[in-house]
C-alpha cells in the first residue's frame, strides 16, 4: 500500500493532481479541500490510498491522514465505493460525516449527490460507532475563497473547470451551473467593496474573492477552492 506521497506538485485540476516523485509523476484523485492545499511547483505530502481494480489502480490524495482513514472506513458500508466515498468527503469534511452519523442526520447524508434515504439509512447503520467522536483527528473544514466572476479575463475556463468538477462528483449539469451562478453572485458582491446589495456582509469569504479578482486570474488552487465553495451551495440547498 502506499501511504502517502511526498513531492513535488506539477499539475492541479478540479479532480486531481499529478504529484512528482523521484522523477514520476503520479496522478491522485483528491478532494477539493485537498487540493485548495496544493500550489504547481511547491512540495506537498499527501496521504493516499490505493484501489486496485481489475483493469485500474487508482491513488486517492488527501491533506491528512485522518481524512485517507475516514475514506477507507467509508467503503466497507454496503454500497459506498471510492467515489462515492469521495464525494462524501467532497460535501462534508471528516467530522461532519461524525456527526452526521451519530446523529442519524439522513437528510444531511443524502445531499451527496449519488446517495438517497435508503443508501443513508443503511450507512448509518452500518458506520454506527466506528467513524469515532468528532474533534479526534479531524481537520477543521473552511470553505474555499472562490476567485473569479462572470466577464472578467480567466473567468471562463474557470467556470467550465469548477463545472467539469461538480459532474465528476455527480451533480446534475443544472444544479453545477446554479451553484456556480451563486457562488459568483457573491464574488462580484464581493469586488464591489465586500458587501452584499442589501449592505449586508457578503457570505463565504466574499471578501478574499475580490481580492482575487482584482489580482487577475486565479491559479490552479484557487479553481479547487471555488469548486468547494459550490459543493458547500449544493449540500445547502
Amino acid at each position: 500500500m502506499i501511504s502517502h506521497l511526498n513531492g513535488r506538485v506539477s499539475a492541479v485540476a478540479p479532480e486531481g493532481a499529478v504529484i512528482e516523485v523521484g522523477g514520476v509523476g503520479l496522478l491522485v484523485q483528491c478532494t477539493p479541500g485537498t487540493l485548495a492545499t496544493l500550489r504547481r511547483g511547491e512540495r506537498a505530502r499527501v496521504a493516499t490510498s490505493l484501489v486496485v481494480r481489475e483493469d485500474a489502480l487508482t491513488l486517492f490524495g488527501f491533506a491528512a491522514d485522518d481524512e485517507r482513514d475516514v475514506f477507507e472506513l467509508l467503503q466497507t458500508a454496503s454500497g459506498v465505493g471510492p467515489r462515492l466515498a469521495l464525494a462524501m468527503l467532497a460535501v462534508f469534511t471528516p467530522d461532519e460525516l461524525r456527526r452526521a452519523v451519530a446523529a442519524e442526520d439522513i437528510t444531511a447524508l443524502t445531499r451527496v449527490p449519488g446517495i438517497g434515504r435508503k443508501g443513508a439509512q443503511r450507512i448509518v447503520l452500518e458506520l454506527a460507532g466506528r467513524l469515532g467522536p468528532p474533534g479526534v483527528a479531524g481537520r477543521q473544514g473552511q470553505l474555499g475563497q472562490p476567485a473569479a466572476g462572470p466577464g472578467l479575463p480567466g473567468a471562463e475556463p474557470w467556470r467550465d473547470q469548477v463545472r467539469a468538477g461538480l459532474l465528476n462528483l455527480g451533480w446534475q449539469a443544472r444544479e453545477a451551473d446554479q451553484a456556480i451562478a451563486a457562488v459568483e453572485a457573491d464574488t462580484l458582491a464581493a469586488s464591489d467593496g465586500g458587501n452584499g446589495a442589501d449592505g449586508g456582509n457578503v457570505p463565504d469569504g466574499g471578501n478574499a474573492a475580490g481580492r482575487a479578482i482584482a489580482n487577475g486570474p486565479p491559479a490552479e488552487a484557487e479553481v479547487a477552492a471555488m469548486l468547494r465553495a459550490a459543493l458547500r451551495k449544493l449540500s445547502r440547498a
